[in-house]
């Protein structure tokens, strides 16, 4: 009898929404981050994701021209030190899916691939979703790549230009914060966050405040003498998290971005796509 009461009370705890984890149950938090937009996680893909809802998402955009230039070219040959060529990048740039703030400011002008770091990031992820191969200097499509590149297989495309991006893509090789996935580890976690907070202008900082409270393991890394854990903590979450992923990908838009000084008070806002491409099963 007490082993049974002690089984119901452990698996009242797991399913009942806590404070700490932002109203999620540590049954679901932990769907969130191990099983992501699975079957038991609350949050999920819409299931009337169109094209119209595609085409307003800058990174995916990305990642599909520079599938169909391959597919229009038979082949991209890579610089002798493995990257994009100039013409490439800039057919790609032109679009202007996620202008740089430093090329459009004329600080720097686009001559190799390491210029802008989103076209970079897109051809790394459609590598390593096989939808791309390299052979001897070359860059060409793989059968799978041929494949879901089909108008009928756009939104698998979708699905796994985004997986990818999330699940298997270092954010880390962006930036020159910790090598350990802070911010990417548990990512649905934020966009959680972003459904039920996002409507309203919040700052970063209070957002990755949320984030630490589960994800509390990351905040030592940045202790350092000359800031606080919080303040690097903050503006690495929210360079990783909101200016290189929801950003790009079109589910946040910033209302107020200061001095690395000062970010505590940087604030953002989901936008309506968000809401176009993901569902919180329990509001639903």
């Amino acid at each position: 009898m007490e082993y049974t009461n002690i089984d119901e009370s452990i698996n009242s705890y797991n399913n009942s929404p806590q404070d700490k984890l932002s109203g999620l149950s540590p049954f679901q938090t932990y769907e969130i981050i191990h099983n992501p937009l699975g079957e038991k996680s609350p949050v999920k893909f819409r299931n009337d994701i169109d094209d119209k809802v595609l085409d307003k998402i800058p990174f995916f955009r990305i990642a599909e021209e520079f599938l169909k230039i391959l597919e229009r070219d038979k082949f991209i040959k890579l610089t002798p030190l493995g990257a994009l060529p100039k013409k490439i990048m800039v057919e790609l740039y032109d679009y202007k899916f996620i202008p740089d703030e430093h090329i459009e400011s004329g600080i720097t002008k686009l001559w190799k691939e390491s210029d802008c770091i989103s076209i970079r990031s897109a051809r790394i992820v459609c590598e390593q979703a096989k939808f791309v191969k390299k052979i001897n200097g070359k860059l060409s499509l793989t059968k799978n790549g041929q494949k879901n590149l089909k108008p009928e297989n756009r939104l698998i495309l979708f699905k796994y230009i985004y997986l990818t991006f999330t699940e298997k893509f270092n954010w880390a090789y962006n930036d020159g914060y910790t090598p350990e996935p802070a911010g990417q580890y548990g990512s649905l976690f934020s966009i959680y966050l972003l459904l039920k907070y996002g409507a309203y202008e919040n700052t970063t900082m209070f957002y990755s405040e949320k984030y630490v409270s589960v994800f509390y393991n990351f905040l030592p890394l940045f202790e350092n003498d000359y800031s606080t854990a919080e303040h690097d903590f903050n503006r690495c979450f929210a360079l990783r998290t909101f200016e290189r992923f929801t950003d790009w990908f079109g589910f946040t838009i910033f209302l107020k971005q200061n001095t690395y000084i000062d970010v505590e008070t940087d604030s953002i806002q989901a936008t309506a796509l968000i809401k176009e491409i993901f569902y919180l099963e329990s509001c639903d």
